[in-house]
């Protein structure tokens, strides 16, 4: 007995709904660099206009002075100390108020959502917002920028972390509650080895993220290479401000290296 062959119905397609889509969001952005109606003004002719003032200083900053090496090196180890010390301080602190901030390690709701709110208004102002207030209380130098780091990185752990344990599978910690076990007791034996993967994925990324933003808060007065940089860019001195710059990328990408290698052991 023969049986006719099983054919599917063709797979559904979305293409006018998505061309829809994409046509309402150019026309949205379209609407928005239009200064009639209250859009911004993109002036894009100052590109032509203006490339022969940027021609020079793109030619000079193509040609890092390699003799300003030597003037990079303590500026460059001091932003180094900050993203290591911020990055430390917070992994130190992120851990406790971590699980406080997650529903399965923290049932008692108005200290978690008080502590939530906390984070997000911690999260919400701009580290350079942060440095700046900083420098203005503390002074110029290594400090403000250590603590800046220290408000960004723990932010960022609590919000990714928090919502990876919300996310995740927690049959282990309703093993230990029937077991009779308290929650801290729970938490210390259970949940916090559970989680020791994330909390060292997003510390390797938060101290990928500080050398970064160090070499910005400097800028603003709150010490590292930021500082030098801002130096040599009042004075118009472009090859050394590439030189700075291609130091700073070479950094991150070996603490990227570094932090991969290292994510593959914890995995």
């Amino acid at each position: 007995m023969s049986t006719a062959p099983l054919i599917l119905p063709p797979k559904p397609t979305h293409r006018r709904r998505t061309v829809l889509i994409v046509l309402a969001i150019a026309a949205f952005t379209a609407l928005t660099c239009m200064p009639a109606i209250g859009g911004i003004e993109l002036d894009l002719g100052a590109l032509v206009r203006n490339w022969d003032n940027g021609a020079p200083l793109l030619l000079q900053f193509l040609q890092p002075d390699l003799a300003f090496f030597p003037r990079t090196v303590g500026p460059m180890l001091e932003t180094l100390q900050m993203a290591l010390v911020g990055a430390a301080a917070a992994a130190i602190v992120s851990v406790p108020l971590t699980l406080w901030a997650a529903s399965p390690t923290n049932p008692h709701a108005p200290t978690r959502i008080a502590l939530r709110a906390v984070v997000n208004v911690v999260r919400s102002i701009p580290d350079l917002v942060y440095a700046t207030l900083l420098v203005a209380m503390l002074g110029v130098g290594a400090l403000p920028g250590v603590l800046t780091l220290f408000l960004f990185d723990l932010g960022i752990v609590i919000k990714l972390v928090s919502e990876a344990i919300d996310s995740a599978d927690h049959a282990y910690m309703e093993a230990g509650r029937a077991a009779g076990g308290t929650q801290t007791q729970i938490n210390r034996m259970t949940a916090l080895p559970q989680s020791m993967p994330l909390f060292a994925n997003q510390w390797l990324y938060t101290l990928e993220l500080n050398v970064r933003i160090s070499a910005i808060l400097g800028i603003v007065g709150a010490g590292g290479i930021g500082r030098l940089l801002d130096e040599r860019r009042a004075f118009y001195a472009y090859d050394d401000v590439a030189l700075i710059v291609l130091e700073i990328l070479v950094v991150v990408i070996l603490i990227e290296v570094l932090s991969n290698l290292l994510r593959r052991r914890l995995a």
